[in-house]
């Protein structure tokens, strides 16, 4: 790090079961009342997977088809140039079909998603601003700065109180 350059500080947000649930129960509505039944759902993995279960299942669909493209490595989630491994057959363009993933971030992932499927609707449970302008439908902003926990990515532990009491 130079002189002129300052550590940048990392925000944490994290999403419960629940709250997650909520989120995508809320996004459902909004899907059915603007779009009407999808033919099916594409959810990109691996982060999409479990909101395009709830999402099918709120929606009536059971039609999902998954892609998978590889732009991020190891956990310190380092950006590399993005590789579709898994494309969605079963989609065609995209007609009739919805896209759903946890989380927009730099929208290099939807980028891709929406080449392979121009004519399907984007959705996500969070969108950061620089993924913003990639999804047609979002349920909540998240800062560029803030790394997004996951339910699937944490784990609930017992953390000892700070003072412990005489007798124990």
């Amino acid at each position: 790090m130079t002189a002129n350059q300052t550590p940048q500080t990392v925000h944490y947000a994290t999403v419960t079961w629940d709250q997650l649930h909520r989120d995508a129960r809320l996004l459902a509505a909004t899907l059915m009342q603007k779009h009407g039944p999808f033919r099916g759902i594409v959810a990109i993995t691996r982060g999409g997977l479990i909101p395009a279960a709830i999402l099918g299942r709120e929606m009536g669909c059971r039609l999902i088809e998954s892609v998978s493209v590889i732009s991020y490595a190891g956990e310190e989630g380092t950006q590399h140039e993005p590789k579709v491994v898994k494309p969605p057959v079963a989609a065609g363009d995209g007609e009739g079909f919805l896209i759903v993933d946890d989380l927009v971030d730099s929208g290099v992932t939807a980028r891709i998603v929406r080449e392979l499927l121009p004519k399907a609707v984007f959705a996500c449970l969070y969108a950061k601003p620089e993924g913003k302008p990639f999804t047609d439908h979002y349920v909540t902003e998240v800062a560029q700065d803030t790394w997004v926990l996951f339910p699937w990515d944490t784990a609930p532990l017992f953390v000892p109180p700070l003072v412990r009491s005489e007798g124990e």
